[in-house]
């Protein structure tokens, strides 16, 4: 049986065999747009100049020998990166009006626009990207469009409910601490954080940049070796001649999971077993640090990027803000050295394992409306040994609690493919 085409490879199809148009398409999306109970999937929706966007894509197309790869793809874009015409808000009122509208593109969506992407707007994220919920004082509580009693989660939650509505088939977002991990985990969807360093931050807002990093968002994990080459100049590469070997996370990390997220496990074992991938178990007795040593340095970058407009945010962002801006510099130099060794024992487990694999939260859900004031840190303990070392890492999609695939740095290319590899086995079992 020939498994059934990924959503982006039957949209790019069906436009070489003209069986639909992109301004098609593209009304298509756009009438879905905002379709979540909370009407915010995006902070900046503007139907009128996507439309007159998909017309220049479309003339762009016909008067050039080549289109672009990714041509007549409708593509969200995570609000803290500058699209010409349009202010870039980070998630906060204040700033969307304290810095008025770009002059040009960021390096990303230049990127997108230059492959022939459709931008459908730009998207709700948690303030600053600093939070893993996608709750926002200023813009609201993203919501999942496929069930308004449950959070998106955060910070790339517009990203996230984009997909999950259909107003886009892939969307840009970010991933400092897990910001594309846990929306494509806690969403059911496929996701990708590149490796540290890779792509440009050119008009694009960090929240801290030791550990910032772009990702996408999409249904399937097919998609995604496409996407990055697109955006990133990462070229697809050829499947592996020998047995990919995996460490399976075990320990107190795993154990504080919900009895879900270890069905989550159990059902990608077998399936890592069936693309003969060589499995065995790992305890990494330093990873419980990681969040220790993450969140201080990041909330001392954070407070430097921030300076002075701190009463302007979120009480809770803002008294992050205020403790980073108190650490001092003794007490940084002493956690970038904790990094440091942090990172060298990380990079070790790659000299045994081509890949790891983990949950990406320890829930499968955020409830709306609930405290989630322990949350942050209770998902970021498992997504930050992967910040700490500038991991590649991709989402596991799964409706028990998606997982995250982590590969050594700055090998995206070899992670994309086997994950691709494990999504021609998912297009194979019963929809």
């Amino acid at each position: 049986m020939l498994p059934r085409l990924s959503p982006i490879s039957a949209l790019l199809a069906a436009y070489r065999s003209v069986q639909t148009d992109a301004l098609s398409e593209t009304r298509a999306c756009l009438s879905r747009a905002n379709g979540n109970a909370s009407q915010n999937t995006y902070i900046v929706l503007d139907r009128e100049w996507t439309v007159v966007e998909a017309h220049k894509q479309i003339d762009r197309a016909a008067s050039a020998d080549v289109s672009g790869a990714l041509f007549g793809l409708p593509v969200s874009l995570k609000d803290c990166f500058d699209l010409a015409g349009f202010s870039t808000s980070s998630g906060s009122k204040f700033y969307a009006g304290h810095k008025g509208r770009a002059p040009g593109d960021s390096w990303v969506a230049a990127r997108l626009r230059s492959a022939g992407v459709i931008i459908t707007g730009k998207t709700h994220l948690h303030q600053l990207a600093y939070g893993i919920t996608g709750e926002n004082r200023d813009y609201g509580d993203c919501l999942q469009p496929a069930n308004a009693a449950l959070l998106t989660g955060g910070s790339s939650s517009g990203a996230a409910a984009s997909i999950q509505e259909g107003s886009a088939l892939a969307a840009i977002g970010t991933d400092t601490g897990g910001s594309v991990r846990a929306p494509a985990a806690l969403c059911g969807l496929a996701g990708y954080r590149a490796s540290l360093g890779v792509g440009d931050w050119t008009g694009g807002y960090p929240l801290a940049p030791s550990f910032d990093t772009i990702g996408w968002l999409c249904r399937d994990l097919r998609d995604l070796p496409l996407l990055a080459c697109a955006l990133f100049d990462l070229p697809p590469e050829q499947p592996a001649a020998t047995a990919v070997r995996v460490g399976i996370l075990t320990g107190p990390l795993l154990e504080a999971c919900a009895p879900e997220i270890h069905e989550a496990m159990h059902l990608w074992w077998g399936r890592l077993q069936r693309a003969l991938a060589k499995l065995e178990l790992f305890h990494p007795a330093f990873w419980p640090e990681a969040w220790d040593i993450y969140a201080p340095l990041q909330a001392h970058e954070a407070a430097q990027i921030h300076a002075g407009f701190f009463q302007e945010f979120d009480p809770v962002i803002g008294a992050r803000l205020e403790w980073g801006a108190s650490l001092g510099e003794d007490e940084i130099r002493q956690l970038r050295r904790r990094h440091g060794a942090f990172r060298q024992q990380h990079e070790q487990l790659f000299q045994q394992f081509d890949f790891l694999l983990a949950p990406v939260s320890p829930c499968t859900q955020l409830l709306a409306g609930a405290d989630h004031t322990e949350s942050r840190a209770r998902i970021l303990r498992l997504t930050t040994p992967a910040s700490l070392g500038g991991n590649p890492a991709v989402v596991l999609p799964s409706s028990h609690g998606g997982l995250q695939l982590i590969g050594a740095h700055c090998d995206d290319r070899r992670l994309l493919r086997f994950a691709a590899s494990l999504g021609d086995q998912l297009a194979l079992e019963p929809a």
